[in-house]
């Protein structure tokens, strides 16, 4: 069957994320998102493994469900389907290797709880567990992956945000050039990296190194609200095992959905306390130097991957999935009322066309634009139609600092 997970999330556990994000709050907005599989998130975090002990039971399928749902009042009837739960975390790597420090995040998908444990009996340890429910450990990835596999030979470890400068396998900062680099001899282990928001499928079929690794996409939300900006569609059967086997044979991606990359964070090169934001070749031509302050700038994903990438622009891998690109559809509301997206007039017309149409990735991707206008109003409509073909304005992002996405009237 098809259907779409999103399986790099966070809890109420983890730094700088919002205090309502608990099961059940992931819970409600699977379904306002129209996700049917959602990473736990944090499970290396011991609070919030005791949490899901308690609130969550096995089924069948491997995946887990709330013991005891939320009030469905919560939910409008029209969004209102089956959300499962998989036990995931995202761990800190900080090491030296190669002479350099390294920084790569890594995402766990584990087949139940008691994984889980036997991973955190290995990682405790290495650190503390329950400062953050991301845990920075000074560990190298591919001991951590002995680890996952130790723990479970089903389970699986993904690169996460494989492209972002600071905390990732190919970042500018602290990266490898390449998989075997990191991952050496276990390197066939490592199924799947995780794209970003500040990359595309696109992007990475440009190496011809990555043509065997199924690229996934996950938000890697730190609230509610957050959730599906980036997910995987599925089309395997529904549970842990169709999910991991769709992975790593790499046949059971249907599709993912994407941020447009330039509006991620570190796509573009710069320095943001200058406002500078630069191309891969101003970035050269300056010397990799802040023309304003001469500081280093931020080197980008978009000017790393140039560097990696052995294939031209536009290059496509064989039998490659498709992917699409959205914008959220409150930062569309919010576009197309000119108002903030956390206004009562930005809300009300979300949860409105929710309640109307059905949950967001049904309006964005495949409601009829004439039922959008009738609920919402023609500037909005017309808004979803362009952003479905690709007819948009993007400012891009660089060093830390989300890029906009504008359509034009």
């Amino acid at each position: 069957m098809t259907f779409i997970a999103d399986l790099h999330i966070h809890s109420r556990f983890s730094i700088a994320t919002s205090r309502d994000l608990d099961l059940a709050s992931l819970w409600r907005w699977g379904q306002l998102k129209g996700i049917s599989v959602v990473g736990t998130g944090d499970c290396t975090h011991p609070a919030w493994l005791a949490e899901l002990e308690r609130d969550l039971v096995q089924t069948e399928s491997g995946l887990f469900r709330l013991c005891h749902a939320p009030a469905q009042q919560l939910v409008p009837p029209s969004c209102r389907a089956e959300v499962l739960f998989m036990p995931t975390a995202e761990i800190s790597c900080i090491y030296r290797k190669g002479g350099r420090t390294r920084k790569v995040h890594c995402l766990v998908l584990l087949p139940d709880l008691q994984a889980a444990h036997r991973l955190n009996l290995q990682l405790c340890r290495i650190g503390n567990l329950g400062s953050d429910g991301r845990p920075i450990l000074k560990l190298d990835a591919k001991e951590l992956l002995q680890m996952v596999l130790q723990a479970a030979p089903d389970a699986l470890l993904i690169p996460a945000h494989a492209w972002t400068p600071h905390f990732s396998v190919f970042g500018s900062g602290s990266g490898f050039d390449s998989l075997a680099e990191c991952f050496e001899e276990l390197t066939p282990h490592v199924h799947a990296i995780e794209t970003g928001l500040s990359s595309d499928p696109a992007m990475n079929w440009r190496i011809s190194a990555l043509d065997g690794i199924t690229l996934v996409s996950n938000s890697d939300a730190h609230s509610g609200a957050k959730l599906g900006r980036e997910a995987t569609v599925f089309q395997t059967e529904f549970s842990y095992r169709g999910i991991q086997r769709g992975i790593v044979e790499g046949n059971g991606v249907a599709s993912t959905i994407e941020f447009f990359p330039e509006q991620g964070k570190y796509h573009a090169d710069g320095h943001r306390c200058c406002g500078v934001r630069l191309t891969p070749e101003e970035t050269i031509r300056n010397g990799y130097r802040c023309p304003a302050c001469g500081a280093k700038v931020t080197v980008g994903v978009l000017h790393r991957l140039e560097r990696l990438a052995d294939r031209p622009e536009g290059a496509r891998r064989k039998n490659a999935p498709p992917f699409q690109s959205l914008i959220p559809l409150l930062d569309l509301i919010g576009g197309a009322l000119k108002v903030g997206t956390g206004t009562k007039k930005a809300q009300g017309l979300y949860f409105h066309m929710l309640e109307r149409i059905g949950n967001e990735f049904h309006i964005l991707r495949e409601a009829p634009v004439e039922l959008i206008e009738e609920v919402s109003g023609a500037a909005l409509a017309r808004g979803i139609g362009k952003m479905r073909l690709g007819e948009v304005e993007i400012d891009p992002g660089y060093d830390g600092k989300f890029g906009t996405v504008s359509i034009s009237p």
